[in-house]
This record gives structure tokens, sequence and C-alpha cells, in this order.
């Protein structure tokens, strides 16, 4: 998809414009703050009369187009803030699991290749990262990125402003959600109001315009200010944003406590009542209103009393590297696992078009949304997923994991390259050991155990010699093989067909099977109220994991360079069940059943591992072959039941 992207580029005539206009600030030893200013307006300028095709991997089911992207850049933060985390503070992330600065910017890279025009900078707290304007300058070079903004407290914001502003900064949120210092220390847990202000002020003596305020409005402690931070706009290019206050892991969310966007509306009308609304645009979180003659405006944040779900255009990546398509949904998918376990661009991208494909309508409701586990607001980029998966080098991995200790035992399979993977839960306190099998040679005679590998049918055609047959044991083309079974020969040896001979055709096939679920945890599934995350999703994954492992599974398959796999989902209500359906498809010289069966059946085993801990009456069956296309054999298609 990269590459085709930048096949369009070329031939649109962009590839030289492009460079033009993003090599200018970086070609030249001491290039001036003009002509830096001039690059980049020259390059702001392409991105908007040019834009690129959109990625179908980042559109959902509804059609939305995900052009919009914020990414953690820590866990950490200076303030402790009532409404975004538990007052006892959270358990940090080890640094070696969070994102590095390289895997930060590999993962903007191919979202922008993908249609993303929008980067947001959040936390914790993005600018106690030491690295923060670093990253921001190398997101600037990206072809395509028309804005990149931060969303901040402001303690620290006044030093560092000026340096961001010179790599590329366009735009600044800032939290405040009180104009009394006294409250605000009692809000935050921490003093440091006045530098909050004046970071206010830098960013309008530096020309942002406007510069945004996020005030969260909570009932009994700052609804009373309403009116003065309407006031802050009438001489300041101010944007002061209204937030509802939002359920998360650890605020002891009240809906008592939520005053909603019509009541804050009222109230605010009550004293300005020529107060206009502003046109906005369709994606847009804030219903913008203004004073006349006001120089700043005003916005509402109605993400519980009138969501806005169905323009939703965000994506969020937590600090340790999870893909978050809903703020208020529990599904993640571990981005970073993929990157070290050195999946390919488009593994990602596959993964990625996965997880926005499972986006949801809207979510829950404000009081669903309370009672769902879902991470504090300070972890909402970085949360945990509810079972990791441990992906990593051989050599390391084991060095690691002898060093626990315990009484159980675990069997690694070990994959052609070198990787494994165990989830994490199951290893902490055991010790591994890694057992190799040896393979037995297939015998045809059932009375005979022998597991000698020269076991074979005893049966001998009396025209046949011994010589004859020794020789055809070690030339397989010349074997005969049984009336009924390929990868038999008469003498019941099994080989793996010889396919050199074969052409290359278009070959495809689709299997099916179904999960039966029960009502209880079949209602679970659906609303995506599993602990452990989205389970169709996970299932989604490891079943094009499974086809592509295919002959690593089946002995005698062969490998497959596979074209496509498209694994799909239906829920049925009347039976409470997943119905699978998963289709491969390939240009070769042998068929894809196989990958499709295999693909259908490790997505059901991933349906029953997600679920088994609710319940173990979960039914797995009716595993079939749809339908395969292309090969000597001609199209099989299975005939249809008739309905009853």
């Amino acid at each position: 998809m990269a590459g085709w992207l930048r096949s369009v580029r070329g031939r649109c005539g962009l590839s030289g414009a492009w460079r033009s206009a993003t090599r200018g600030c970086v070609t030249r030893a001491a290039p001036s703050p003009e002509s830096q200013v001039l690059a980049s307006t020259e390059r702001k300028r392409l991105v908007k009369d040019h834009p690129l095709p959109f990625s179908a991997f980042l559109t959902d089911s509804f059609g939305r187009q995900h052009t919009y992207l914020r990414i953690s850049l820590t866990e950490k933060c200076n303030l402790r803030c009532q409404y975004c985390m538990p007052e006892e503070g959270v358990p940090l992330t080890p640094k070696s699991d969070l994102l590095s600065t390289q895997e930060i910017l590999t993962l903007a890279r191919i979202f922008v290749q993908q249609g993303v025009d929008k980067i947001r900078l959040t936390g914790g707290e993005p600018l106690i990262r030491p690295d923060v304007v670093d990253i921001v300058a190398q997101l600037r070079k990206l072809e395509g990125l028309k804005s990149i903004a931060i969303t901040t407290n402001g303690i620290n914001l006044a030093r560092q402003l000026p340096r961001l502003k010179d790599a590329g900064l366009d735009v600044v949120n800032i939290s405040l959600d009180t104009l009394v210092p006294a409250k605000f220390e009692f809000i935050v847990r921490r003093k440091g109001f006045h530098k909050v202000m004046e970071g206010i002020s830098r960013a309008v003596e530096l020309g942002y315009n406007p510069v945004k305020v996020n005030c969260v409005v909570m009932r009994g402690l700052n609804e009373d200010e309403l009116l003065d931070f309407v006031a802050l706009t009438e001489k300041q290019p101010l944007e002061v944003r209204f937030i509802e206050y939002m359920p998360f892991d650890g605020n002891k969310w009240n809906f008592k406590k939520m005053m909603s966007y019509q009541e804050m509306l009222d109230s605010i009308r009550q004293r300005w009542p020529e107060l206009e609304k502003l046109p906005t645009e369709t994606s847009s979180t804030s219903k913008l209103y203004r004073v006349p003659n006001f120089q700043g405006q005003i916005g509402f944040i109605t993400s519980m009393s009138e969501h806005f779900c169905g323009s939703c255009n965000r994506l969020r990546i937590t600090a340790d590297g999870n893909l978050k398509v809903c703020l208020f949904g529990n599904a993640e998918v571990s981005l970073r696992d993929l990157l070290r376990s050195e999946s390919s661009e488009e593994e990602l991208i596959q993964t990625i078009g996965a997880a926005v494909g499972r986006k949801k309508k809207q979510h829950a409701g404000m009081f669903n949304i309370s009672q769902m586990k879902n991470r504090p607001m300070i972890l909402i980029d970085n949360g945990k997923l509810p079972q990791k998966t441990t992906q990593g080098p051989l050599n390391k991995q084991i060095k690691r994991l002898f060093s626990k200790t315990g009484s159980n035992t675990h069997t690694i399979l070990l994959r052609s390259n070198g990787r494994f993977y165990l989830p994490l839960p199951d290893f902490i306190e055991t010790r591994l050991k890694i057992l190799v099998l040896p393979l037995r040679g297939f015998c045809s005679d059932p009375k005979n155990l022998n597991p000698d590998p020269t076991c074979l049918n005893k049966q001998e055609s009396s025209s046949e010699t011994t010589t004859d047959r020794q020789s055809d044991t070690h030339n397989p083309s010349s074997r005969e093989t049984s009336e009924h079974l390929t990868h038999v020969d008469r003498e019941g040896k099994v080989f793996m067909v010889d396919v050199g001979a074969k052409l290359d055709t278009r070959r495809t096939a689709v299997a099916t099977a179904v999960v039966r679920l029960g009502p209880k945890l079949f209602h679970m599934v659906q609303a995506n109220q599993l602990k452990k995350g989205d389970v169709l999703t996970v299932a989604h994954i490891a079943g094009v994991q499974g086809a592509k492992l295919t002959s690593q599974l089946i002995p005698l398959c062969h490998n497959i360079p596979l074209s496509q796999v498209n694994i799909s989902f239906k829920l049925d209500d009347a039976r409470f069940a997943v119905t699978i359906s998963a289709e491969c498809s390939t240009y070769g010289k042998t068929g894809v059943e196989m990958e499709a069966l295999t693909a259908a059946s490790v997505a059901a085993l991933t349906i029953y591992d997600m679920c088994k801990a609710v319940t173990h009456d979960i039914v797995i069956g009716e595993v079939k072959l749809e339908s395969k296309t292309g090969g000597q054999r001609g199209d099989f298609h299975r005939p249809q039941k008739p309905l009853s």
C-alpha cells in the first residue's frame, strides 16, 4: 500500500514538488528563518491542494475515514488531576515496554502514508519527555501531514514552546479547570497555577490562534466559573472548550457530577443572550460559539450527552504501543509487539485495518461506560492489554524465562525462523522446558506399532521385486499413489506431492467454522465486554496468522505464497453462535483449501481461548470447505442446504 501511494504521487507529478518543499530547510547549512517559513508554507499548500488517495485500511465498516491520530509519548505526569487518575496514582510501565522514539516515528509514518493528516501528541504529560522537540521536528518531515498538535497541562509550556514552534508545532491545547489558584491545587493535587497561565500567555505571544484551553466541568466543583472562562475570550484569541465529565477507572464518576452541554449553554446564554453558533467541520468534536465582538470563542465537547461517534475520525496509540480505536472502548491491539517481532509493514497495515474494521458505530452510552472496565484517563494512551504476548529473539527470551522459578512446565513450539509466541500470564511463575520431539514414520499396518520409520505394508505384489521397491522409495516422482490418497503410495508410505510440473493458476478456497457460545457469552461478545479484549479482532488476526503458517502445522502441505487472506464473522442470534468464514487466494501450482481450513480453525480456537474464563461450555464445530477454484480436479462448491 505504501508503495502504491508513492507511485500515485509520482504519476501525479508531485514528487519533485514534494522534495523541493520538504528539503528546502535541510539541504543548506544555515537556512534563514524566512526560508524555513516559506518552505513550511509551500509544503502545507501542496498537501492541501493535492490530497493523497485515502487508504481502505483506515476506513471502518461505517465509512468513517480516520485521518486523525493521537500518540501518547509517556504515561508520566507532573499533576494528579482528580478526573484523570486515582489519588493513589497508577503503576508505571517499565521503560523497555514503552515505545521508543524510532518506533513512534515508524508508526506515525505508516499512518500518514495511509491517509492520516493530523497527529496530536498526548500523555501523560508529553512535555516531560526529553526528546519531544525532536519528535515534533521529525514528524514535520512526513509528507502528507498537515497538522501537528499537542495537549499539555501547561506546567512546562512557557519554557519549551518557542523551540516547539520552531520545530513545527501547529496547535496547542492547554488543560485548565479553574481560575482560582487554591482550587487549582485541590483539583490537580499539585501547585503550578501561575505556570499554566504563563504558558497560555506565551502561546498567545508566539502567534497561536486560537490557543485552545480545555476545561472539564464538574458540578459542585467549577461550574460556577463558566462565565469567568467565557470572559477570557473577550480580549484574547482563546478557544475555551468545556468538556463534559467522563467516566474512567479511578475517577469515581457519578452522573450527578456531570453537567451537560445544554445546561452549560443555558447558563452562559443568561449572561450573553446574543451568543451565536459557529460553523464547524463534520469531524469536529467541539460545538463552537462566540459572543459577538469577542476576539476568541468557546466550544463544548459533548461526549456524554450528545456523542459525535457518527463522524469520529480519531485513532489512538498508547505509550506502550497499543492501538485503541475508541476512547471509551476496551479493545486494543499491540502494534509494539508487531514492530519488535520484525513484522512487515504490510502485516502492520493489515492488523491496523482489522482493528479499524471492528470499530463500533458508537460508544455504549454514559451509564454503560461507567460500568465498563477501562483504564484511568492518565493511562488512556498507555493501557495494558488484558493478555500480552511476548515476542522476541529466541536466545534473549529463553534467558529471561529460565530466570523464573516455579514447578510447572510448558512446551514451546519453535518456528523455523527462531521466534516464538507465548501468552505472558502463563509463564510469569513457571519454569520453562523446551522439548524436541522425534518424528515417527508412518505405518500403514494398524497391527504393527513399531515406530521404525521403515515400517511399510507387508503385502506385496508377486510380480514386484525388492530392488524395484527400494528404487521407487528413493524416487518420489516414480511412486504410484493410491487410488484415493494423493499423499500415500501403494505401499502406504507418505510423501509430499511434487507440484513442479503443474501450471500456475489462480486458486481460491473458502472454509467455515461455527463456535456455539450460549446466550450469556454470546451477548458479552456481541457487546465487546470480555475482559481479555475484543474477541473477534484477536480471532481475525489469529486466523490470518494461521493461514500463513499452515505448511508448518500440516506436515505435507506446500509453503504457498498467499496473495490474500480474508476472515469475516457473522453473529448468529438464533443459535448464539459465531460463524467464521475464511477465504484464501494465491496464484500458484497447488490449492489453498488447507490454508482456508486452518485459518477458520485457528480463529475458532482463538475465540474459545478468549472466552474460556467465562465458561468452558463452548462448542466448536461444522469446520468444512465451502468452495475451491482452480487446479486439475476442477472447482468445488458445497451444495447449500434448503431452508427448512
